[in-house]
């Protein structure tokens, strides 16, 4: 029976999460609103339509929300020249293919960057698809975005699971109760994944790997 890979991309195939913060917080500054680099990392993995009311509030979103998050691609294309793939990016999403699963990427970044980083992790051949900023309205840890993502596959329907880095990968996939494989590469500790929903967690990718044959999948289920 063929099985169904949703893959997360910033800080689960390329390093890009300390980027993402530092490029939030140099945004609120261009605003005058100072948030802890801390608070906005832990952000980071929920669509940038609901950071800014998680990491200042509903007052700064209200006065203030589309200038930060324009001012945040600014930023982060400054530093896009120093984005790397995360160690075993390629090799991960090969051993899934070779596995049996089709994989289908989830991402709500931007179009020219997710385009980027497909081509950085050499995808292109390896993966069914991908979504981006312009598939969803609504981002995680909503669910909107991996039932998008698992649109894109032949059987929509297979028993899935989904793999990423952020506590929101695993609070939506639990929504659709598929099950979430977490990597420590984002930042976030194993605990709160896990309290979020992860079924199981690895250091990393090439961990990961090694135990493709012990990966949890399960129908989804969708409202």
């Amino acid at each position: 029976m063929n099985k169904l890979a949703v893959v997360d991309i910033d800080g689960t195939l390329v390093d890009t999460n300390y980027h993402h913060a530092i490029a939030w917080v140099r945004a609120f500054r261009d605003v005058k609103v100072v948030v802890p680099a801390v608070k906005a990392h832990r952000a980071i993995g929920m669509g940038g339509d609901r950071l800014v009311t998680a990491v200042a509030g509903e007052d700064v979103e209200a006065e203030h929300g589309d200038t930060v998050r324009e001012a945040w691609a600014a930023h982060f294309d400054e530093m896009l020249d120093e984005i790397e793939p995360l160690a075993g990016a390629h090799e991960f999403l090969a051993a899934l293919r070779a596995a049996g699963y089709t994989v289908v990427l989830a991402s709500s970044g931007k179009p020219d960057h997710i385009e980027r980083y497909v081509d950085l992790v050499g995808a292109r051949d390896l993966v069914h698809g991908w979504t981006t900023a312009e598939d969803v309205s609504d981002t995680k840890p909503a669910p909107d975005l991996l039932t998008t993502a698992m649109d894109k596959a032949p059987d929509p329907g297979a028993e899935a699971v989904t793999i990423g880095d952020s506590v929101w990968d695993c609070q939506a996939a639990k929504k659709i109760h598929v099950p979430s494989v977490g990597v420590l590469t984002g930042g976030f500790g194993a605990g709160e994944l896990t309290d979020a929903g992860a079924a199981v967690v690895y250091e990393d990718l090439p961990r990961l790997c090694a135990h493709l044959d012990e990966l949890p999948t399960a129908t989804p289920v969708r409202d």
